[in-house]
Protein backbone atom coordinates (compact mmCIF):
# COMPACT_ATOMS: atom_id res chain seq x y z
CA UNK A 1 0.00 0.00 0.00
CA UNK A 2 1.58 3.72 -0.90
CA UNK A 3 1.76 6.49 1.16
CA UNK A 4 -1.02 8.33 -0.45
CA UNK A 5 -3.36 4.66 0.46
CA UNK A 6 -2.54 4.60 4.00
CA UNK A 7 -3.25 8.13 4.45
CA UNK A 8 -6.56 7.45 2.80
CA UNK A 9 -7.19 4.55 4.77
CA UNK A 10 -7.24 6.13 7.76
CA UNK A 11 -9.01 8.93 6.84
CA UNK A 12 -11.81 6.47 5.96
CA UNK A 13 -11.03 4.26 9.48
CA UNK A 14 -10.90 7.67 11.16
CA UNK A 15 -14.35 9.06 9.67
CA UNK A 16 -16.17 5.53 10.64
CA UNK A 17 -15.00 6.01 14.36
CA UNK A 18 -16.67 9.88 14.62
CA UNK A 19 -19.75 7.53 13.50
CA UNK A 20 -19.84 5.04 16.00
CA UNK A 21 -19.66 5.81 20.06
CA UNK A 22 -17.09 3.91 21.82
CA UNK A 23 -19.54 0.88 22.58
CA UNK A 24 -19.88 0.51 18.84
CA UNK A 25 -23.51 1.61 18.51
CA UNK A 26 -23.77 4.24 15.66
CA UNK A 27 -23.95 8.03 16.31
CA UNK A 28 -27.69 9.60 16.14
CA UNK A 29 -27.53 12.51 15.17
CA UNK A 30 -30.11 15.89 14.35
CA UNK A 31 -30.53 16.93 10.95
CA UNK A 32 -33.60 18.40 11.23
CA UNK A 33 -36.08 20.75 13.32
CA UNK A 34 -39.46 22.03 12.92
CA UNK A 35 -41.51 24.10 16.17
CA UNK A 36 -44.88 25.60 16.15
CA UNK A 37 -45.15 27.45 19.37
CA UNK A 38 -45.88 30.86 21.27
CA UNK A 39 -42.20 31.56 20.62
CA UNK A 40 -42.67 31.41 16.96
CA UNK A 41 -42.79 29.44 14.11
CA UNK A 42 -39.44 28.22 13.02
CA UNK A 43 -36.69 27.27 14.81
CA UNK A 44 -34.72 31.08 14.26
CA UNK A 45 -38.25 32.66 15.82
CA UNK A 46 -38.29 30.33 19.12
CA UNK A 47 -34.58 30.91 19.83
CA UNK A 48 -34.51 34.64 18.95
CA UNK A 49 -37.54 34.78 21.86
CA UNK A 50 -36.36 32.30 24.03
CA UNK A 51 -33.32 34.56 24.30
CA UNK A 52 -35.12 37.87 24.57
CA UNK A 53 -36.17 35.89 28.13
CA UNK A 54 -39.53 37.44 27.66
CA UNK A 55 -43.10 35.79 28.48
CA UNK A 56 -45.40 34.97 25.90
CA UNK A 57 -48.28 34.77 28.61
CA UNK A 58 -51.57 36.68 27.22
CA UNK A 59 -55.30 36.47 28.60
CA UNK A 60 -56.93 34.12 26.49
CA UNK A 61 -60.52 35.18 25.48
CA UNK A 62 -61.87 31.66 25.58
CA UNK A 63 -61.02 31.61 28.86
CA UNK A 64 -61.95 34.49 29.94
CA UNK A 65 -65.48 34.23 28.00
CA UNK A 66 -65.94 30.75 30.67
CA UNK A 67 -64.78 32.67 33.61
CA UNK A 68 -62.29 30.45 34.59
CA UNK A 69 -59.74 31.16 37.70
CA UNK A 70 -57.20 31.26 35.85
CA UNK A 71 -57.13 32.85 32.40
CA UNK A 72 -54.30 33.60 30.48
CA UNK A 73 -51.69 31.20 29.12
CA UNK A 74 -49.43 31.10 26.13
CA UNK A 75 -51.37 29.80 23.11
CA UNK A 76 -49.00 28.84 19.87
CA UNK A 77 -48.69 31.41 17.00
CA UNK A 78 -51.91 31.53 14.81
CA UNK A 79 -51.03 28.53 12.45
CA UNK A 80 -51.26 28.98 8.49
CA UNK A 81 -52.99 26.10 7.99
CA UNK A 82 -53.65 26.41 4.51
CA UNK A 83 -49.71 26.32 3.97
CA UNK A 84 -49.94 22.40 5.39
CA UNK A 85 -53.42 21.16 4.95
CA UNK A 86 -56.65 20.19 2.47
CA UNK A 87 -60.05 21.32 3.65
CA UNK A 88 -60.84 17.75 4.45
CA UNK A 89 -57.87 17.72 6.35
CA UNK A 90 -58.52 21.12 8.43
CA UNK A 91 -62.17 19.47 9.36
CA UNK A 92 -60.43 15.84 10.35
CA UNK A 93 -57.94 16.83 12.24
CA UNK A 94 -58.00 19.04 15.93
CA UNK A 95 -55.59 21.27 16.95
CA UNK A 96 -52.67 19.45 18.45
CA UNK A 97 -52.92 17.18 15.82
CA UNK A 98 -52.59 20.50 13.04
CA UNK A 99 -49.62 21.80 15.43
CA UNK A 100 -47.82 18.33 15.67
CA UNK A 101 -48.11 17.59 11.64
CA UNK A 102 -47.04 21.02 10.54
CA UNK A 103 -44.28 20.79 13.31
CA UNK A 104 -42.75 17.30 11.85
CA UNK A 105 -43.96 18.64 8.12
CA UNK A 106 -41.38 21.61 8.78
CA UNK A 107 -38.60 19.47 10.54
CA UNK A 108 -39.05 17.12 7.43
CA UNK A 109 -38.43 20.31 5.24
CA UNK A 110 -35.20 21.55 7.36
CA UNK A 111 -33.54 18.06 6.88
CA UNK A 112 -33.64 18.01 3.69
CA UNK A 113 -35.61 15.39 2.47
CA UNK A 114 -38.78 14.87 0.56
CA UNK A 115 -42.75 15.79 1.64
CA UNK A 116 -44.44 12.22 1.38
CA UNK A 117 -41.49 10.18 1.46
CA UNK A 118 -37.85 10.64 0.26
CA UNK A 119 -35.99 7.94 -2.11
CA UNK A 120 -32.85 7.86 -0.05
CA UNK A 121 -34.58 6.42 2.97
CA UNK A 122 -36.26 3.11 3.27
CA UNK A 123 -39.90 3.60 4.11
CA UNK A 124 -39.88 0.29 6.66
CA UNK A 125 -36.42 1.81 8.13
CA UNK A 126 -37.53 5.43 9.55
CA UNK A 127 -40.22 5.54 12.43
CA UNK A 128 -42.39 8.37 14.20
CA UNK A 129 -41.92 8.70 17.57
CA UNK A 130 -44.40 11.09 19.70
CA UNK A 131 -44.89 12.25 22.85
CA UNK A 132 -48.06 13.92 24.45
CA UNK A 133 -49.06 14.05 27.95
CA UNK A 134 -52.66 14.44 26.80
CA UNK A 135 -53.19 13.26 23.47
CA UNK A 136 -57.15 13.75 22.16
CA UNK A 137 -58.17 15.23 26.02
CA UNK A 138 -59.19 18.77 25.08
CA UNK A 139 -61.56 17.22 21.78
CA UNK A 140 -63.02 14.62 23.67
CA UNK A 141 -63.92 17.40 26.08
CA UNK A 142 -65.57 19.27 23.67
CA UNK A 143 -66.94 16.58 22.10
CA UNK A 144 -68.68 15.09 25.06
CA UNK A 145 -70.70 17.96 25.50
CA UNK A 146 -73.20 15.92 23.01
CA UNK A 147 -73.58 13.52 25.28
CA UNK A 148 -74.79 15.94 28.34
CA UNK A 149 -76.82 18.25 25.25
CA UNK A 150 -78.91 14.74 24.81
CA UNK A 151 -77.31 14.77 21.18
CA UNK A 152 -75.46 11.59 20.61
CA UNK A 153 -77.18 11.25 17.19
CA UNK A 154 -75.31 14.77 15.81
CA UNK A 155 -71.73 13.71 17.26
CA UNK A 156 -69.63 14.37 14.36
CA UNK A 157 -68.25 12.04 11.92
CA UNK A 158 -64.36 13.09 12.22
CA UNK A 159 -65.14 12.41 16.33
CA UNK A 160 -62.72 9.43 16.35
CA UNK A 161 -60.09 10.86 14.42
CA UNK A 162 -59.89 13.77 16.44
CA UNK A 163 -59.71 11.99 19.76
CA UNK A 164 -57.14 9.20 19.36
CA UNK A 165 -54.41 9.51 21.32
CA UNK A 166 -52.25 7.85 18.27
CA UNK A 167 -53.58 10.51 15.69
CA UNK A 168 -50.26 12.68 15.16
CA UNK A 169 -48.47 9.54 14.57
CA UNK A 170 -50.07 8.40 12.66
CA UNK A 171 -50.62 11.25 10.74
CA UNK A 172 -46.90 12.10 10.36
CA UNK A 173 -45.97 8.22 9.59
CA UNK A 174 -48.98 8.40 6.40
CA UNK A 175 -47.70 11.79 5.30
CA UNK A 176 -43.95 10.45 5.23
CA UNK A 177 -44.30 7.47 4.10
CA UNK A 178 -42.89 6.62 7.25
CA UNK A 179 -43.32 2.26 7.34
CA UNK A 180 -41.04 1.26 10.06
CA UNK A 181 -42.25 1.91 13.94
CA UNK A 182 -45.03 4.81 14.78
CA UNK A 183 -45.54 4.79 18.59
CA UNK A 184 -47.15 7.08 20.88
CA UNK A 185 -45.65 7.63 23.85
CA UNK A 186 -47.47 9.47 26.80
CA UNK A 187 -45.00 9.33 30.11
CA UNK A 188 -46.68 13.28 31.29
CA UNK A 189 -44.73 16.36 31.12
CA UNK A 190 -41.73 14.23 29.67
CA UNK A 191 -43.11 12.56 26.91
CA UNK A 192 -41.27 14.91 24.09
CA UNK A 193 -37.81 13.87 26.31
CA UNK A 194 -39.22 9.95 26.26
CA UNK A 195 -40.05 9.98 22.17
CA UNK A 196 -36.72 11.21 21.31
CA UNK A 197 -34.69 8.91 23.95
CA UNK A 198 -36.79 5.77 22.80
CA UNK A 199 -36.02 6.40 18.79
CA UNK A 200 -32.16 7.21 20.17
CA UNK A 201 -32.37 3.96 21.29
CA UNK A 202 -34.46 2.29 18.22
CA UNK A 203 -31.20 4.10 15.97
CA UNK A 204 -28.34 2.71 17.92
CA UNK A 205 -29.98 -1.02 18.12
CA UNK A 206 -30.14 -1.06 14.03
CA UNK A 207 -34.07 -1.33 13.90
CA UNK A 208 -34.23 1.72 11.98
CA UNK A 209 -32.04 4.85 10.12
CA UNK A 210 -33.78 8.02 10.99
CA UNK A 211 -36.99 9.23 12.60
CA UNK A 212 -39.28 11.93 12.96
CA UNK A 213 -39.23 12.32 17.34
CA UNK A 214 -40.42 14.85 19.09
CA UNK A 215 -43.94 15.89 21.46
CA UNK A 216 -47.11 17.46 20.98
CA UNK A 217 -49.99 19.30 23.57
CA UNK A 218 -52.59 21.72 22.97
CA UNK A 219 -54.81 21.63 26.22
CA UNK A 220 -55.49 25.82 26.53
CA UNK A 221 -59.44 25.13 27.53
CA UNK A 222 -61.68 25.99 30.08
CA UNK A 223 -62.20 22.45 31.25
CA UNK A 224 -58.59 21.54 31.45
CA UNK A 225 -57.22 24.86 32.94
CA UNK A 226 -60.40 24.61 35.68
CA UNK A 227 -58.77 20.67 36.86
CA UNK A 228 -55.60 22.05 36.77
CA UNK A 229 -56.32 25.03 38.49
CA UNK A 230 -57.84 22.95 41.44
CA UNK A 231 -55.09 20.97 42.29
CA UNK A 232 -53.08 24.51 42.89
CA UNK A 233 -50.60 24.22 40.03
CA UNK A 234 -51.54 27.43 38.03
CA UNK A 235 -49.47 30.66 38.54
CA UNK A 236 -52.10 33.31 39.49
CA UNK A 237 -51.02 36.44 39.19
CA UNK A 238 -53.78 37.20 36.43
CA UNK A 239 -53.69 41.18 36.29
CA UNK A 240 -50.20 40.79 34.75
CA UNK A 241 -49.38 37.10 33.01
CA UNK A 242 -46.32 37.93 31.65
CA UNK A 243 -45.03 38.15 35.01
CA UNK A 244 -46.76 34.72 36.65
CA UNK A 245 -43.99 31.85 35.26
CA UNK A 246 -41.06 32.59 37.28
CA UNK A 247 -38.87 29.60 37.30
CA UNK A 248 -36.59 28.78 40.22
CA UNK A 249 -37.64 32.61 41.41
CA UNK A 250 -38.57 32.53 45.12
CA UNK A 251 -41.94 33.98 44.67
CA UNK A 252 -43.13 31.16 41.77
CA UNK A 253 -46.56 30.23 43.00
CA UNK A 254 -47.21 27.42 39.65
CA UNK A 255 -47.03 27.03 36.03
CA UNK A 256 -48.67 29.01 32.96
CA UNK A 257 -49.87 26.50 30.44
CA UNK A 258 -48.73 26.45 27.04
CA UNK A 259 -49.23 24.94 23.70
CA UNK A 260 -46.70 23.92 21.51
CA UNK A 261 -45.39 20.92 18.70
CA UNK A 262 -41.75 20.67 18.42
CA UNK A 263 -39.97 17.89 16.50
CA UNK A 264 -36.34 16.77 15.30
CA UNK A 265 -35.14 14.45 12.45
CA UNK A 266 -32.64 11.89 13.81
CA UNK A 267 -30.69 9.51 11.68
CA UNK A 268 -27.64 7.50 12.21
CA UNK A 269 -24.73 9.50 11.45
CA UNK A 270 -23.48 7.50 8.82
CA UNK A 271 -26.78 7.65 6.44
CA UNK A 272 -26.70 11.30 7.11
CA UNK A 273 -23.16 11.73 5.84
CA UNK A 274 -24.06 9.77 2.95
CA UNK A 275 -26.85 11.91 1.59
CA UNK A 276 -24.70 14.86 2.57
CA UNK A 277 -26.84 16.36 5.07
CA UNK A 278 -26.27 19.20 7.10
CA UNK A 279 -26.22 18.13 10.92
CA UNK A 280 -26.83 20.38 13.72
CA UNK A 281 -25.24 17.86 16.58
CA UNK A 282 -25.77 14.47 18.30
CA UNK A 283 -28.43 13.30 20.61
CA UNK A 284 -25.26 11.24 22.88
CA UNK A 285 -27.25 10.61 25.69
CA UNK A 286 -30.63 9.45 27.40
CA UNK A 287 -31.52 7.99 30.49
CA UNK A 288 -34.81 7.94 32.19
CA UNK A 289 -36.18 6.84 35.89
CA UNK A 290 -39.52 6.74 37.76
CA UNK A 291 -39.41 9.38 40.76
CA UNK A 292 -42.19 6.67 42.31
CA UNK A 293 -43.46 8.69 45.41
CA UNK A 294 -46.22 10.61 44.60
CA UNK A 295 -48.55 11.01 41.44
CA UNK A 296 -48.09 14.56 41.07
CA UNK A 297 -45.44 16.09 42.83
CA UNK A 298 -41.53 14.62 43.29
CA UNK A 299 -39.33 13.19 45.35
CA UNK A 300 -38.06 16.51 47.38
CA UNK A 301 -34.46 15.31 47.93
CA UNK A 302 -34.25 15.36 44.14
CA UNK A 303 -32.61 11.53 44.44
CA UNK A 304 -34.21 9.82 41.70
CA UNK A 305 -33.64 13.11 39.19
CA UNK A 306 -29.92 13.28 40.69
CA UNK A 307 -29.81 9.21 39.36
CA UNK A 308 -31.40 10.33 35.93
CA UNK A 309 -29.22 13.22 34.77
CA UNK A 310 -25.69 10.63 36.03
CA UNK A 311 -27.21 8.11 33.64
CA UNK A 312 -27.56 9.85 30.92
CA UNK A 313 -24.21 11.86 31.08
CA UNK A 314 -22.89 7.97 32.12
CA UNK A 315 -24.53 7.28 28.53
CA UNK A 316 -23.30 10.01 26.63
CA UNK A 317 -19.72 8.72 27.88
CA UNK A 318 -19.18 12.02 29.93
CA UNK A 319 -18.49 13.45 32.96
CA UNK A 320 -19.90 16.11 34.79
CA UNK A 321 -17.55 18.82 34.01
CA UNK A 322 -18.08 18.74 30.25
CA UNK A 323 -21.67 20.28 30.46
CA UNK A 324 -21.78 23.63 29.22
CA UNK A 325 -24.92 24.31 30.51
CA UNK A 326 -28.49 23.06 31.66
CA UNK A 327 -31.93 23.22 30.58
CA UNK A 328 -33.97 22.62 33.31
CA UNK A 329 -37.80 21.27 33.31
CA UNK A 330 -38.06 24.11 36.11
CA UNK A 331 -42.13 24.48 35.50
CA UNK A 332 -42.29 27.33 38.52
CA UNK A 333 -43.67 25.53 41.05
CA UNK A 334 -42.57 25.46 44.29
CA UNK A 335 -42.00 21.54 44.61
CA UNK A 336 -41.00 20.98 41.20
CA UNK A 337 -37.99 23.55 41.26
CA UNK A 338 -37.12 23.26 44.47
CA UNK A 339 -36.07 19.23 43.81
CA UNK A 340 -34.81 19.58 40.53
CA UNK A 341 -32.61 22.64 41.85
CA UNK A 342 -31.12 20.03 44.92
CA UNK A 343 -31.12 17.14 42.15
CA UNK A 344 -28.65 19.18 39.97
CA UNK A 345 -26.75 20.10 42.68
CA UNK A 346 -26.47 16.28 44.03
CA UNK A 347 -25.60 15.62 40.09
CA UNK A 348 -22.96 18.11 39.83
CA UNK A 349 -21.82 19.29 43.36
CA UNK A 350 -19.19 22.29 43.09
CA UNK A 351 -19.82 22.51 39.61
CA UNK A 352 -22.86 22.93 38.41
CA UNK A 353 -22.46 24.48 35.08
CA UNK A 354 -25.19 27.63 33.78
CA UNK A 355 -29.11 26.63 34.34
CA UNK A 356 -31.99 28.11 32.18
CA UNK A 357 -35.18 27.51 32.09
CA UNK A 358 -36.95 27.92 28.60
CA UNK A 359 -40.78 27.79 30.35
CA UNK A 360 -40.57 31.42 31.70
CA UNK A 361 -40.97 31.76 27.74
CA UNK A 362 -43.43 29.63 26.82
CA UNK A 363 -45.32 28.56 29.58
CA UNK A 364 -45.36 24.35 30.73
CA UNK A 365 -45.94 23.19 27.18
CA UNK A 366 -46.74 19.81 28.68
CA UNK A 367 -45.45 17.18 26.07
CA UNK A 368 -43.79 19.48 23.88
CA UNK A 369 -41.91 20.70 26.49
CA UNK A 370 -38.66 17.83 26.38
CA UNK A 371 -38.28 18.23 22.63
CA UNK A 372 -38.31 22.31 22.43
CA UNK A 373 -35.93 21.92 25.27
CA UNK A 374 -33.99 20.00 23.35
CA UNK A 375 -33.86 22.23 20.48
CA UNK A 376 -33.33 25.37 21.87
CA UNK A 377 -30.27 23.50 24.16
CA UNK A 378 -28.73 22.28 20.60
CA UNK A 379 -28.74 25.66 19.07
CA UNK A 380 -27.69 27.04 22.54
CA UNK A 381 -24.34 25.21 22.18
CA UNK A 382 -24.04 25.80 19.03
CA UNK A 383 -23.84 29.17 19.20
CA UNK A 384 -22.66 29.82 22.86
CA UNK A 385 -25.31 31.58 24.27
CA UNK A 386 -27.69 30.63 26.69
CA UNK A 387 -31.16 32.02 27.24
CA UNK A 388 -32.30 34.26 30.11
CA UNK A 389 -34.87 32.39 32.56
CA UNK A 390 -38.07 34.77 32.44
CA UNK A 391 -38.91 36.48 35.81
CA UNK A 392 -35.83 35.31 37.77
CA UNK A 393 -35.05 37.93 40.07
CA UNK A 394 -34.49 36.41 43.12
CA UNK A 395 -33.37 32.08 44.57
CA UNK A 396 -35.18 30.58 47.62
CA UNK A 397 -32.73 28.63 49.68
CA UNK A 398 -33.34 25.70 47.84
CA UNK A 399 -32.83 27.36 44.12
CA UNK A 400 -29.82 29.25 45.25
CA UNK A 401 -28.03 25.99 45.27
CA UNK A 402 -27.78 26.89 41.44
CA UNK A 403 -26.71 29.38 38.71
CA UNK A 404 -29.86 30.13 37.18
CA UNK A 405 -29.52 32.41 34.16
CA UNK A 406 -31.44 35.28 34.06
CA UNK A 407 -31.61 38.89 32.53
CA UNK A 408 -29.18 38.45 29.73
CA UNK A 409 -27.80 35.72 27.60
CA UNK A 410 -24.74 34.03 29.36
CA UNK A 411 -22.24 33.66 27.09
CA UNK A 412 -20.41 30.20 27.65
CA UNK A 413 -17.74 28.26 25.42
CA UNK A 414 -18.90 27.38 22.23
CA UNK A 415 -19.34 23.22 21.41
CA UNK A 416 -19.91 22.34 24.79
CA UNK A 417 -22.28 19.64 25.40
CA UNK A 418 -25.75 20.55 27.04
CA UNK A 419 -28.03 18.35 29.66
CA UNK A 420 -31.65 18.63 29.21
CA UNK A 421 -33.96 17.47 32.18
CA UNK A 422 -37.98 16.81 31.41
CA UNK A 423 -40.20 15.46 34.42
CA UNK A 424 -43.72 14.20 34.30
CA UNK A 425 -46.61 14.05 36.75
CA UNK A 426 -46.49 10.20 37.59
CA UNK A 427 -43.32 10.66 38.64
CA UNK A 428 -41.55 10.22 35.04
CA UNK A 429 -38.16 11.53 34.32
CA UNK A 430 -36.08 12.13 31.45
CA UNK A 431 -32.68 13.02 30.58
CA UNK A 432 -31.42 13.90 27.22
CA UNK A 433 -27.51 15.44 27.03
CA UNK A 434 -27.03 16.63 23.18
CA UNK A 435 -23.61 17.44 21.66
CA UNK A 436 -23.33 20.26 18.95
CA UNK A 437 -21.60 19.22 15.48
Amino acid sequence: MTPAQRAGQHRSDQHRSDQRRADGTPRVVVTGFGVKSPAGGTPAEVFATVLSGKSQAVHVPELMEAGTAVSFGCPAQPLDEDRYFTKPERRRLDRMTKLGVAAADDAVADAGLRHGGDPRLDPARRGVYVGTAAAGLASAVALGGHEHAGTLDRVPVPAVPKIMPNATAANISIRHACEGPCFTFSTGCASGATAIGEAVLAIRAGRIDAAVAGGVDAILTPFVMAAFARIGTLARRDPAPHTAGRPFDAERDGFVVGEAAAFLVLERADHAAARGARVYGEVAGYACAADAAHLVQPRPDGAVAARCMTAALADAGLGPSRIGHISAHATGTRGNDGAEALAIDRCFGDRVPPVTATKGVTGHILGAGGALQAMVALLSAVDGLVPPTANFTAPDAETALIDVVHGEPRTIASAAPALSNSFGFGGHDATLVLTPA
